[in-house]
């Protein structure tokens, strides 16, 4: 998975546009993440409130952090290790991504065109890839631990 500079810009450019509204944005997601798959709502057991900020943080913080993936991979990485720890499984990646995209195109409206579309498409790949790789490694560490 790879991401060139000019989708780089235009997520970063395209995210700036939804972050003033960053709480109403991931409300809209979460709506969007339950009615795709209503077995995630139980995994998210806090305040909804506090995980749309923190969902939001994490993005603004990757979406960002595009510019220099030599500091951001690690960090995805690890985050990826933890949400195994929350009872993510591989799949909901898919999901994940397709509840993204769709928030996107409903915030962005006409904005959201299909060269958008393409380079945050590139993203989520490239940053959910580098998830499930740490996502990999923390399973695959518990089951070496757990092993007599």
């Amino acid at each position: 998975m790879s991401i060139n500079s000019s989708e780089i810009n235009l997520v970063q450019a395209t995210f700036d546009e939804v972050r003033p509204n960053a709480l109403a944005t991931a409300e809209i997601f979460y709506k969007r993440l339950f009615t795709l798959d209503p077995s995630l709502r139980p995994l998210f057991k806090g305040d909804m409130v506090h995980q749309s900020r923190m969902l939001m943080a994490m993005l603004g913080a990757a979406v960002n952090g595009l510019t220099n993936l030599e500091a951001l991979v690690p960090v995805v990485r690890q985050l990826g290790a933890r949400h195994v720890n929350y009872g993510v499984q591989d799949a909901h990646y898919a999901t994940v991504g397709s509840a993204l995209l769709w928030t996107l195109g409903e915030g962005l409206g006409e904005k959201f065109t299909p060269a958008v579309r393409d380079a945050w498409t590139a993203a989520y790949s490239l940053l959910s890839s580098v998830m499930l790789l740490g996502a990999i490694e923390a399973r695959s560490l518990k089951e070496a631990v757990n092993t007599p």
